[in-house]
């Protein structure tokens, strides 16, 4: 591998800007030796003039990179010493806390008031002790992320010196680069290598218990490479194959075997299913593409850099499940030949899906399945906990998957009501003409098309509750609240069609309701997404017309398309209107369409909210997670206190200043009030 590839392939995105200009010192070099004077045209003093003209320049482009990089590494090292320090603290006031509770466990109290303090001792010292290990370990990945940045730059000044003396054919590179390279602060400082070996030594002894071998696991950073396992390459290569085998079956089996003449209902109860796989497929893409392009998810997830999925293992289990849908999909066309009943097997998919996602057993991704299942449950609950990135965005997700949630009440509604379970559904008890699961009466399918908008609403007005800022959260909700306008016209003009019997071609007045709620809330979402969520339309755009100051992907055509694209994806409720409602088009073909557009839609969208997101964390040089289990000092509030009393102390003060419940401005000295309680009762969070 050449080591502009290998460069690329092992810097920490957010310090890109940061490294040895590699590639453009070595174009440097090769347009010099284009432009170079032929010494047959021209006397050796033209040569050598033009030869030390450019050698001023190039060492001159040197001398600011190398300046760069020694700021750079100084400043992240002043950072490592202090962060090491408060780790340390924290630490200490860890054990000293720990030992007060065991000297107050000591004293002659009552049982049940010392089975009390036991409890909720224990419980601190688990959450305590988990949280400082998980602070050391990623400072410790912080350290190896430093000492890698010390030994790139180096190895690129080596190696483009060594390449501009062997083509320019002269030692000036050598010697440039022992008079200023190897003097260099950020190559001859070892105190990286000092507090890594210190890092290990009071993690192995202070929270291991002296078992390096168990404190080395946890430390131990993944390579900075994006590595392939051959197995995992195997399998999904197998499961791939398998794939495209049995589609072509159920292709020809749908072509030349007669297939029931109600079909709907099974439609209804693979698509919710093959939706989930479609999109596990592409979120495996979406991964593929930040990790080349150099988006650093796992960290904006706030995923665990040692154990996460990397794209290969999403297509992995992406392609499993398509071959087990293919088959689930065979089974039920030819159910009377392996004498299983049809209708049976969407319930055993979906049976299979669960088991497969709620398997306690410590294999098949158990960690990340696990963090899907507490993400999930944070967005169900989503006003009583703190929102991070990977919840609302797993919540923005699900509003485009609505569709999964109203197959999933069908499947539910069809095994409950129209199942014949005394017959295993020979299919002579099922009332399809009148099927009540889809039936808009009791309201249940409105409520269920309304959970994912009300997620996220949820989830937008606990971020004000925790930030006190009407923008964006507040907007961002009123975005959210435009979804159940277009859900309860929509199904205000439903009902009373069916209920009227009217004729298609007429309309109630609610048809025009629903039509207006949908151009609202599709021009709110659309401006939405072009403008907070990928940061375009920067007025500070420069060369990026309609763009940003700074993009990620290659070319800015993927960007032009993007905001085409969204817009048309947006407005795809106008064949609802063209075609569904003449009834052009049966409406389960028509609903899945649009569902799966949705889909692609949403993963166009995540490329370029990641990309706005990183380019945010790389502005504040963030490579890893903050994370802290020490309360606010109160020195740290005297300084609070300070800063408020002074004219300008705070920055954006009179924009930003605190406001009580009422929604009325708080004074000063109603602030530090507030400040308090909130210091009192850990109210106060940290903020990224």
């Amino acid at each position: 591998m050449k080591f502009a590839e290998h460069l690329g392939a092992h810097i920490t995105p957010e310090w890109r800007k940061q490294y040895i200009q590699y590639e453009l010192l070595k174009e440097k070099i090769y347009a010099a030796q284009e432009e170079a004077p032929s010494p047959d045209a021209v006397d050796d003093d033209h040569v050598q003039r033009f030869l030390a003209n450019f050698e001023e320049r190039f060492f001159l482009q040197c001398d600011k990179e190398l300046a760069k990089i020694n700021t750079f590494f100084s400043e992240k090292l002043a950072e490592s010493h202090r962060k090491f320090s408060t780790l340390k603290n924290e630490l200490g006031a860890f054990e000293e806390h720990d030992h007060r509770s065991e000297s107050l466990r000591k004293r002659k109290l009552s049982t049940v008031v010392r089975r009390s303090l036991d409890t909720t001792g224990d419980q601190t010292k688990v959450r305590n002790m988990h949280h400082l290990k998980l602070a050391f370990s990623e400072f410790y990945l912080s350290l190896i992320l430093l000492q890698n940045y010390q030994q790139l730059n180096f190895t690129g000044f080596r190696k483009i010196l060594k390449k501009h003396d062997k083509l320019m054919s002269t030692s000036k590179g050598g010697e440039w680069k022992a008079a200023h390279v190897d003097p260099a602060h950020f190559n001859t400082n070892k105190d990286i290598d000092r507090l890594i070996q210190e890092t290990e030594n009071v993690f192995t002894t202070k929270l291991e218990a002296g078992n390096r071998q168990k404190a080395m696991k946890r430390l131990r950073v993944p390579p900075l490479g994006d590595q392939e396992t051959p197995w995992t390459t195997f399998r999904l290569g197998l499961f791939s194959g398998i794939f495209i085998v049995l589609l072509i079956s159920l292709i020809l089996s749908a072509i030349f075997v007669d297939v029931p003449a109600e079909w709907w209902p099974a439609l209804r109860m693979y698509r919710g299913a093959l939706l989930v796989i479609v999109f596990c497929f592409l979120l495996g893409s979406n991964t593929y593409g930040w990790r080349s392009s150099g988006v650093n998810h796992v960290l904006i997830f706030e995923l665990d850099p040692r154990d996460n999925l990397n794209h290969q293992q999403l297509l992995e289990v992406a392609t499993f499940f398509m071959m087990i849908w293919c088959i689930s999909v065979l089974c039920f066309i030819y159910g009377d030949l392996i004498h299983i009943k049809s209708q049976l097997q969407p319930l055993l998919l979906l049976l299979f899906m669960i088991a497969f996602l709620f398997n306690p057993f410590r294999i098949l991704y158990h960690s990340s399945r696990w963090w899907l299942l507490r993400i999930i449950w944070k967005i169900i609950s989503a006003p009583f906990h703190h929102v991070s990135f990977a919840d609302f965005w797993l919540a923005d997700q699900l509003n485009s998957l609505g569709t999964i949630l109203l197959d999933l009440q069908y499947l539910i509604c069809f095994y409950a009501v129209n199942f014949s379970w005394q017959t295993l559904g020979t299919g002579k008890d099922l009332q399809y003409e009148h099927d009540s699961c889809m039936s808009q009466i009791y309201g249940i399918r409105p409520i269920i098309s309304c959970l994912p908008a009300w997620w996220r609403f949820a989830q937008c007005l606990r971020r004000y509750r925790d930030t006190r800022l009407a923008f964006p959260h507040l907007v961002n909700a009123g975005k959210y609240s435009t979804t159940f306008f277009v859900v309860i016209f929509s199904s205000l003009h439903q009902w009373q069609s069916s209920s009227k019997g009217l004729p298609v071609g007429e309309h109630t007045g609610y048809f025009y309701m629903w039509i207006i709620a949908c151009l609202l809330s599709s021009c709110y979402t659309y401006t939405w997404d072009i403008k907070m969520d990928w940061g375009l339309l920067d007025k500070n755009a420069g060369e990026n017309r309609f763009l940003r100051e700074e993009v990620v992907y290659a070319y800015k055509t993927y960007y032009y398309f993007a905001m085409i694209e969204d817009l048309i994806l947006r407005l795809m409720w106008i064949t609802s209107l063209t075609i569904g409602e003449r009834q052009l088009v049966h409406q389960d073909i028509l609903v899945t369409v649009l569902a799966f557009l949705e889909v692609i839609r949403r993963f166009i969208w995540n490329f370029f909210r990641l990309e706005n997101e990183h380019l945010n964390n790389c502005g504040q040089f963030r490579a890893v997670r903050d994370i802290s289990v020490a309360p606010m000092s109160t020195n740290d509030l005297s300084l609070l206190q300070q800063m408020m009393d002074e004219v300008d102390g705070v920055q954006h003060r009179r924009k930003n200043r605190l406001k009580n419940k009422s929604g009325k401005q708080l004074k000063k000295t109603e602030t530090k009030v507030w400040l308090m309680e909130a210091l009192e009762k850990n109210k106060l969070m940290r903020i990224w």
